[in-house]
């Protein structure tokens, strides 16, 4: 695989060099009657170029972390820079933008639009971020070539199995070439052997220069990442470099 969009739009970030800078992060649900305290004060930076698996039992706070990370949540309190920007006080087209252009999403239901091929959902982020036509098919002909499927791309997602359609998530979530990509229990649908093939496509996209960020219960697929983050209780417990 050439994962070429690490050579033609190099990541950016932070002056530390980190893509990702979280201070004193938390996060309050109020649910009307009580007060659910998800995140309690989380600590994290990312280098560029890093593979982190983020672990935990459920309702640890991974998914929220992951939320907020992506820009699809904000804290309730505590600093978020991502690539050195500050987030917080970011308007709501602002947040929009940063998910198109500079956030990479995998979902574990694969959240591909039905109706569409897998070439015309991987294109999808591009059309919003107003490539032009001939420029957005390259791209996302490029990317499905990357993940394995260019005998695919005019199947829609009922004519491909599981592993096929993650595969298409992850290249739509390279689409527009984004400065991490975040993947929420991306094997939690699959069968050993295309959750087996989906972890090689990621772990040789982080070969390539990615920045992975992926919460999984998976313990092979963290077992594959360089760095892994352990959350209890919404704090980070452990923070490990598996080397």
């Amino acid at each position: 695989m050439n994962w070429s969009f690490n050579k033609q739009q190099p990541q950016a970030a932070g002056p530390n060099g980190h893509i990702i800078d979280m201070r004193h992060i938390t996060k309050v649900y109020d649910t009307g009657k009580v007060q659910v305290e998800a995140l309690r004060g989380i600590d994290m930076t990312v280098q560029r170029g890093e593979f982190v698996a983020v672990v935990g039992p459920s309702g640890s706070g991974k998914s929220t972390l992951l939320n907020l990370l992506g820009c699809l949540d904000t804290p309730s309190d505590g600093d978020y820079l991502l690539s050195g920007e500050a987030v917080a006080g970011l308007d709501r087209d602002q947040l929009a933008d940063i998910r198109n252009r500079r956030v990479g999403f995998v979902f574990q239901n694969f959240n591909l639009l039905p109706q569409l091929s897998a070439l015309e959902n991987v294109e999808m982020p591009l059309l919003f971020g107003g490539v032009g036509r001939r420029e957005r098919r390259k791209r996302a002909l490029e990317r499905l070539d990357a993940v394995g499927l260019t005998d695919r791309v005019e199947h829609k997602p009922t004519e491909l199995s599981g592993g096929q359609m993650q595969r298409v998530a992850i290249a739509r979530a390279l689409a527009m070439n984004p400065d991490i990509v975040l993947a929420d229990e991306p094997t939690g649908n699959l069968d050993t052997g295309s959750g087996s093939d989906v972890m090689s496509v990621l772990t040789e996209l982080w070969h390539q220069g990615a920045t992975l960020i992926v919460v999984t219960h998976d313990k092979a697929l963290a077992q594959r990442a360089n760095r892994v983050v352990e959350i209890r209780d919404g704090l980070v417990v452990e923070d490990s470099t598996t080397g």
